[in-house]
């Protein structure tokens, strides 16, 4: 498979090239936060190994507009623990760190006989059907996906599932949650109020808090979005994966006319 297969090409000295399926939906100049967002995890994985711990909540703040070049990505770890850990990876591009992500992982224990979940699976990809809403937004990375909405879809809620062929970063192996949260910030865009061509509402973080740990494979989103009326927002989410629900991802909307 050839690099440009890829999202990211690793450089070395963490170091990482973007595809052009990393190109964002506002700007033909940026890279989507979604990609942005998997490279962080990836570089999170690489940092420090602790198979001791797992990630239960990640959360990233975009800085400014994440320019479609050479990105570098460092990661150091600021809470050291034995049974819990703050850890931070911040990417920088153009001059500038774009995106920092911090993420808490704490210890792995057996509470498989207590284990409960409140929330429904979604029924699965293969009940989905083709959907096409999600052409109405420009950019490589949204024509690298595939998307299947469950039935019941409507301005400002869905249900849908995000797939995608493309491998997360040549050169350097990525695990089944970083590639599945390559497609998180996706969440932002399939349940639009108003259309993009009229109206702005990027989100400015992106908050994933997580149950389990996903397996690879599609992403599923059940989204509602909220809009107010001083020019906030709120897009909140259900993550899943095709065992069921895993967590939820909330983010912050600025909103006004084009």
């Amino acid at each position: 498979m050839s690099s440009e297969d890829h999202y990211y090409v690793a450089l070395g000295d963490g170091r990482y090239r973007p595809t052009m399926h990393t190109q964002g939906a506002w700007q033909e100049n940026e890279q989507h936060m979604a990609p942005m967002g998997g490279l962080l995890v990836h570089a999170l994985e690489r940092h420090d190994p602790r198979p001791d711990l797992q990630w239960s909540r990640i959360s990233f703040d975009i800085l400014g507009m994440i320019h479609l070049e050479e990105t570098t990505v460092r990661t150091r770890t600021l809470r050291p623990g034995r049974t819990i850990e703050l850890v931070e990876a911040t990417a920088s591009a153009g001059g500038r760190d774009v995106v920092r992500a911090t993420a808490w992982r704490l210890a792995v224990s057996d509470t498989s006989a207590v284990a409960t979940i409140e929330r429904e699976p979604m029924s699965g990809p293969d009940e989905a059907g083709p959907w096409t809403g999600m052409e109405q937004w420009g950019g490589g990375f949204i024509r690298s996906l595939e998307f299947r909405e469950l039935t019941g879809g409507r301005p400002g809620r869905r249900a849908a599932w995000i797939g995608t062929r493309h491998p997360l970063v040549a050169g350097e192996e990525s695990t089944p949650l970083a590639r599945w949260a390559g497609r998180l910030d996706t969440a932002n865009g399939i349940a639009i109020r108003e259309s993009p061509q009229e109206w702005l509402f990027p989100n400015v973080d992106l908050t994933l808090h997580l149950h389990r740990t996903p397996v690879d494979g599609w992403l599923g989103l059940e989204t509602e979005v909220h809009w107010g009326p001083t020019g906030m927002g709120q897009t909140s989410s259900v993550a899943h994966d095709e065992l069921g629900p895993v967590g939820t991802v909330e983010q912050s909307l600025t909103i006004r006319r084009r």
